[in-house]
């Protein structure tokens, strides 16, 4: 057996740690060799010999010492390559220290020498100890300069501050990065005309698309780390009207790191174009009560589905159960889990909640203690031409999973609502109006004590009764809380606009805006899910969660954006059309209805909707009748639904009814 060689390997900043030492040696000597030798007018004969003997005598200490401060001052374990003013004030500092102490020494030890010999030394010391750390930057600067790539990109940096200067310098003297940068913008006027690195302070935000023709920009990058979301929505709305690519420094974090390098960089993505913080809650709360509970996610597979379940995996359930009709994406999201959670308590179920047997048979096997009810009809133009399967999915499918909920003993019922409940002009809006009202009524007959009052809606022979053996005890136990969550449309969800756009966009256009003016409020999946898990845990019964979104954004500026951060010119590399509002859509979708009101929560980006009073007993005997109506492909569907929901105003509703 061969005996393993020891593997000694020097680390390369020890062997420059160990060359600069020899310099230094060498640099302390001349340099007080020198202070000497200007002292008595430059030739060496007239030195005395009390001063030379001396100087030679203690020179050997001196440069020790001097060693010593030097590593202290950690001279040795900077990266000089990237030094700065910091290192530059170490120098000094390290010089100026060692001269102090070694004039006393030398006074102390061998006598006192001129005073000339202190000043000169150290002047020459200091200036040997720079120029052997900053001129190799220096050299490589200038080799950088005359050495430009003139077919690299050209780049605009906005943000003349720290993190663009940073950023300046990475791109000057980093050799393996491909671009040019040409400008800087700066809100600043006093920098304006002004340099830095060579490169001008052309004007403010108002000067970015006239330098851009001006300069040829083909790169922007957006350099400040502390501008809050608005301002940064400003300006990257301002950029986007070039054709240039855009980029952007994702945090502060970099800065404070000094990490701020053009592989920092990240290109800007659509949701920087929102102008506003993202929703990042304390979910304290929310790891507590899902912590050991059986939970269920109807509709588990969809987009916001399955971000309920990634998260709630996360957290340490008893048992998940995902149920959904659509087994492929069911499939896909069982998978994902699997890999990540291989010790999670993991059950996929292909149901329909519309099957009130089959809820019941789930909800009895598994007993679920939570609920996400996320399964939905949710594509407005489809559900118009086919209102009754809204109805049936939506509103007597959510009635349906929240009666089996709460007969086999749930703790807590969680609805995913939507904007579109509010004010509705189209079934699927006044569908999910609908579920809002039945989880309130489930939540007002439960406080009353009614529970046992709620009707069941089965609608096929043979379906035994909640309350088996009569006596009505099984009422009796029942605590289920019911809320609703509410949010506007999710960035990247299946169906919405931004996956549509990039495909069209992916094909060479057109892109097809229902409107040049309509607007619509915009959260990410995570948001979203965030808030319907903190809903789960601080539900109270009956209220209707709301997400302060912010300022609503334009689909043709949110379409033309993502057209240019794709390369491409709008109206002239790829088309948009406008196309005419679908049947049941609106121009703006709202929050909440003008006579809810919100109450406010700890989080300052949750609200909760005060509940619009409605007759709840009236209600629940209209709803068995909407059921049968629904079931019965009714051709008044709409007026029914109209007749339930006050706020609900279909347009044409009697020519749409002839489409169902």
């Amino acid at each position: 057996m061969k005996e393993k060689k020891f593997d000694f390997h020097i680390s390369n900043w020890v062997k420059m740690a160990a060359l600069l030492n020899l310099y230094d040696i060498v640099a302390v000597g001349a340099s007080y060799f020198l202070g000497l030798w200007i002292r008595f007018d430059c030739i060496v004969s007239r030195i005395s010999e009390e001063y030379w003997g001396r100087f030679t005598q203690y020179i050997w200490i001196h440069a020790l010492v001097s060693l010593a401060v030097f590593w202290v001052c950690r001279l040795y374990r900077a990266v000089w390559r990237f030094a700065s003013y910091v290192e530059l004030f170490r120098v000094v500092t390290a010089s100026f220290v060692s001269a102090a102490v070694n004039l006393v020494l030398m006074r102390v030890l061998v006598g006192r020498m001129p005073v000339s010999y202190y000043v000169f030394g150290l002047f020459f010391q200091t200036l040997f100890m720079v120029i052997a750390r900053f001129g190799y930057r220096f050299f490589r600067l200038i080799y950088m300069r005359r050495h430009v790539d003139k077919e690299a990109p050209r780049v605009m940096i906005i943000g003349a501050g720290s993190a663009g200067q940073m950023l300046l310098r990475d791109m000057i003297e980093a050799k393996e990065i491909s671009a040019r940068p040409v400008c800087l913008i700066d809100d600043d006027k006093n920098t304006w005309g002004r340099e830095i690195e060579g490169v001008p302070i052309v004007g403010g935000r108002d000067s970015i698309l006239a330098s851009v023709e001006k300069y040829q920009i083909d790169k922007i990058f957006l350099a400040i780390p502390s501008a809050t979301p608005e301002q940064k929505r400003d300006l990257l709305n301002i950029c986007s009207a070039s054709d240039c690519e855009l980029m952007q420094l994702p945090g502060i974090y970099q800065l404070a790191n000094g990490e701020v390098t053009v592989e920092a960089m990240k290109k800007v993505s659509t949701e920087d174009l929102l102008g506003r913080e993202p929703i990042k809650p304390d979910l304290t709360d929310v790891f507590e009560f899902l912590n050991g509970r059986v939970v269920m996610v109807t509709g588990g597979g969809g987009s916001i589905g399955s971000e309920l379940c990634r998260q709630i995996a996360a957290h340490g359930p008893k048992q998940l159960i995902i149920l959904d009709i659509y087994e492929n994406s069911a499939y896909d999201i069982q998978l994902e889990l699997k890999e990540k959670y291989p010790h999670l308590d993991l059950v996929v179920l292909i149901a329909s909640v519309r099957d009130s047997r089959r809820m019941f048979q789930v909800f009895r096997d598994y007993r679920p203690e939570v609920v996400y009810h996320a399964a939905a009809h949710k594509h407005v133009p489809l559900m118009e031409t086919s209102p009754c399967e809204a109805i049936k999915n939506n509103a007597i499918g959510t009635y349906k999973t929240a009666y089996a909920a709460m007969i086999h003993g749930c703790r807590r019922f969680v609805l995913i609502s939507t904007d579109k409940a509010v004010n509705p002009t189209n079934i699927m809006g006044a569908s999910k109006r609908l579920c809002e009202m039945i989880i309130q009524s489930f939540d007002a007959m439960i406080k009353a004590g009614r529970a046992n009052e709620m009707p069941q809606l089965f609608t096929h022979e043979g379906m035994e009764n909640a309350d088996k053996d009569g006596t009505g005890s099984v009422y009796q136990r029942i605590k289920t809380e019911f809320v609703a969550v509410r949010f506007g449309n999710v960035l990247g969800s299946n169906g919405s606009v931004i996956p549509i756009f990039r495909k069209q966009i992916e094909k060479g256009g057109p892109v097809t805006v229902t409107h040049p003016d309509i607007i619509r409020y915009f959260m990410t999946i995570p948001e979203a899910v965030s808030l319907v898990l903190l809903a789960g845990a601080n539900a109270r019964g009956g209220e209707i969660f709301v997400l302060d979104m912010g300022s609503p954004v334009k689909i043709d500026t949110l379409a033309r954006n993502l057209i240019r951060l794709s390369g491409f010119v709008p109206d002239l590399d790829i088309k948009i059309e406008y196309t005419g509002l679908r049947p049941g859509e609106k121009l703006y979708e709202e929050k909440l209805m003008a006579e809810e009101g919100i109450q406010r929560t700890e989080n300052d980006l949750i609200h909760i909707g005060k509940p619009i009073p409605f007759d709840t007993d009236e209600f629940l005997a209209e709803l068995e009748q909407l059921m049968l109506a629904a079931y019965a492909n009714k051709a008044d569907i709409r007026q029914r639904v109209e007749k339930m929901v006050s706020t609900y105003h279909p347009e044409n509703a009697g020519e749409k009814a002839k489409i169902a």
